[in-house]
């Protein structure tokens, strides 16, 4: 790739991001309409193309500059509209977002405003907490106390899941070599493990626990979530509906509380399409309700939903059938009621049914939600590429690098929106300082994710995959090299199905076993029926999301950035716009994948 830099005389007003298929999306703008500079000219090796990225500065004074920081300095800001420039012919622009050049020099006053604070943190041993807690500690080690709510029988049993789960994970190796010997003291002194569950009244804490931290905490962090697609349906309620309502009622016994946080998720939007604003849910709202018209649908057929009615509806059918059959009876409703309210899954449908209820009860705390979109591996804190369980899009990535999975349901040229880890967690940490010193009695909603700033291509993505694998292969139980190829996309459930059974019923050696050895045959092929059976239902669950059409807009977060120092920036930066995805996917994310999931040892 090859980059040079020079002001650029234009009459309009252009910065742009080039991207495949002549899409353009917004990268950064401010309210200024008379500065837009830089110049960058690459080409991709998935493509081939060269991308011209354009910003010019006013037309009058456009002049020549040896980088791109010189030509930062000329202005107070810059205005950005998005605009492919691909062999000359320029697309229209879209949309446009804001942020200045020249950032305030005090900025929000992350670092200010965590010093000394005591927090609340839910669903402590995941993937998200763990992130929270290691930044705070390392950026900011003079934190008050971190309250862990963890499940656990007893005291004793939650002191054991802090030391292993969280102080032995690899994510807090950077913090360790800071501390040395001194490492354990420290976290324990900064850590404090709570036996205690969303799913419980006063949160399964005992009275005196209850009471410390109530008069203690300062800012409640809830990341505990049920993230199964097809949950039981009453399991999700318990979790993802009921539980942020819980902690809500204990944040009103907390006398000192400035911020409730609430992490949910950019796919509560459900099968809204097009461009998605930041806009809280309200009680029963549904998407089939807002997607209904009196062209498609009579009024009274839209279906109304009501939580009480939802959560009765489980404890009935939990009682009216036989315990055998309660898990799957709990799952189809589940993935029942979501459809019919406008919803892919219980997932995405019970954390929307939570946001409802955190609207609802919030009274005059302030409360900031949270919703990210696909969650992946570090970007580069506190190193690049760190992982914990496998997420959305691994389970595909990793089949398909074991040659399991050559093909897949989706389109190649959809979007797929993805965001690393430590991005998440530092917007989450700037929007707490921020709506904690405001202290303003409303809910703000930030989308963290990259559809509408650096979109990442289905295709693109697994040809990056494909790269990876074909430099660095897996190898099988022999210890010989997978070869891959191309991923294969199909636009049917149907097409897909045939398409995987022919290719296990092949890699089985169901074909060559002897007619004669039934018994090894009969083997064989019901191998092969569990392998097709776990393929197709993960594609069932994939299916909205490899189609899926709509883009988040971002403009909370983009005014976020703009309100943050420089100095805030470098430690707190969450700039998705500046991922090189190509980069991303090949050195990042599939190397943590095998280090951290897959537990290979690679070699440097």
């Amino acid at each position: 790739m090859s980059t040079a830099f020079w002001a650029y005389k234009s009459y309009s007003l252009t910065s742009t991001h080039a991207i495949p298929n002549g899409r353009s999306t917004p990268i950064l703008t401010t309210a200024n309409n008379h500065y837009h500079y830089y110049y960058n000219n690459n080409s991709t090796r998935t493509s081939g193309r060269t991308y011209n990225i354009v910003c010019c500065q006013n037309k009058e004074n456009a002049g020549s500059y040896e980088s791109l920081s010189a030509v930062l300095t000329q202005s107070n800001g810059i205005t950005s509209t998005d605009m492919v420039v691909e062999s000359g012919t320029r697309t229209i622009p879209t949309t446009t977002t804001t942020i200045p050049l020249m950032k305030p020099c005090d900025g929000i006053g992350i670092v200010s405003y965590l010093k000394g604070k005591n927090y609340l943190i839910t669903g402590a041993t995941g993937f998200l907490a763990k992130a929270f807690v290691e930044k705070m500690l390392r950026t900011v080690p003079d934190v008050g106390k971190i309250f862990l709510l963890i499940k656990a029988n007893d005291k004793e049993a939650a002191i054991d899941r802090l030391k292993n789960e969280i102080l032995a994970s690899e994510l807090f190796k950077c913090l360790e070599q800071t501390h040395g010997e001194s490492f354990k003291a420290f976290m324990m002194r900064k850590l404090v493990p709570i036996t205690g569950n969303v799913c419980e009244s006063n949160l399964g804490m005992d009275p005196y626990t209850a009471n410390e931290i109530a008069n203690e905490v300062d800012v409640i962090i809830n990341s505990a979530a049920s993230t199964s697609f097809d949950e039981r349906y009453d399991v999700a309620l318990n979790t993802n509906t009921r539980g942020p309502s819980r902690l809500l009622g204990f944040a009103k016994k907390c006398k000192k509380l400035s911020l409730f946080l609430h992490v949910s998720t950019a796919y509560v939007n459900g099968e809204r399409q097009g461009v998605i604003m930041e806009k809280p849910f309200h009680m029963g709202q549904t998407i089939a309700g807002e997607s209904s018209t009196s062209k498609t649908l009579p009024i009274l057929s839209i279906p109304v939903l009501d939580i009480i009615d939802e959560i009765k509806l489980a404890s009935d059918l939990k009682l009216s059938v036989h315990e055998n059959e309660v898990a799957q009876k709990m799952k189809e409703l589940g993935l029942q009621r979501a459809k019919m309210f406008g919803w892919q899954n219980t997932y995405v449908f019970t954390k929307a049914m939570g946001e409802m209820l955190v609207n609802s009860v919030r009274g005059d705390i302030p409360v900031v939600i949270i919703r990210p979109t696909i969650v992946e591996s570090t970007h580069k804190e506190p190193f690049p590429g760190w992982i914990q369980g496998n997420r959305m899009l691994d389970p595909v990535i990793i089949s398909y690098g074991k040659g399991q999975l050559p093909g897949f349901i989706g389109d190649p040229k959809g979007i797929v929106d993805v965001v690393p880890l430590d991005m998440v967690v530092n917007a989450s940490v700037a929007a707490i300082a921020k709506h904690g010193i405001a202290a303003k009695p409303e809910l703000n909603v930030y989308h963290v994710g990259s559809s509408t700033i650096n979109p990442l291509v289905v295709n693109d993505l697994f040809k990056f995959s494909c790269d990876h694998f074909t430099c660095s292969p897996l190898v099988d139980s022999k210890g010989e090299n997978i070869a891959i190829t191309g991923m294969k996309f199909f636009s049917s459930m149907d097409n897909f199905s045939s398409y995987i059974s022919d290719e296990i019923t092949q890699r089985s050696g169901v074909m060559d076993a002897p007619i004669s050895d039934s018994k090894l045959r009969g083997k064989l092929e019901m191998k092969c029926k569990k392998k097709m059976e776990h393929v197709v239902h993960m594609a069932k669950l994939y299916e909205p999301y490899a189609f899926y059409r709509g883009w988040f807009d971002n403009r909370n977060t983009q005014k976020l950035m703009e309100d943050m120092s420089f100095e805030e920036m470098k430690d707190f930066g969450f700039n998705v716009g500046s991922i090189n995805w190509e980069n991303y996917i090949l050195n990042v994310h599939i190397p943590g994948l095998r280090r951290h999931i897959m537990k290979e040892r690679l070699v440097s």
